[in-house]
């Protein structure tokens, strides 16, 4: 599998419109889609920081993936996605190379991205996620 490079960096809060004023304060960032995704039990933000992208994630609930996180250690650095150009082929090749894949198939993520993560054992400790246009 060949990443195309870094699509997002994905930042887990626990308030989405105060996260989004810090960095837009900070950083002069630009809100480029927000979004609940049901699926991934957030609310999301992409915001520009440049040619760089920064998404933003707000647990639905404690009992989601991102609630756990965040009750467990708190605001921060939740995962890293990667750009590929299909999926499924890095999902095949991922799992040859002896990934441990927390998704099987692809799902629809912000933007109606494709997606799929990668277990944080398989990666050094870091969720890693990747994702293509569909």
């Amino acid at each position: 599998m060949q990443a195309r490079g870094i699509h997002h960096l994905g930042v887990a809060v626990e308030d989405l419109d105060e996260a989004l004023a810090t960095y837009e304060r900070l950083f002069g960032a630009e809100l480029e889609h927000r979004a609940t995704v049901p699926d991934q039990g957030v609310e999301a933000a992409a915001v520009r920081l440049g040619s760089g992208r920064v998404e933003l994630l707000e647990p639905l609930g404690e009992e989601t993936a991102v609630g756990r996180f965040l009750t467990k250690r708190g605001p921060g650095m939740h995962h890293v996605a990667y750009e590929v150009a299909d999926v499924e082929a890095a999902l095949a090749t991922l799992s040859a190379a002896g990934a441990d894949l927390i998704d099987e198939q692809p799902r629809e993520g912000l933007f109606g991205l494709e997606v799929a993560f990668v277990h944080p054992d398989s990666v050094h400790g870091v969720l890693s996620e990747v994702v293509s246009p569909g």
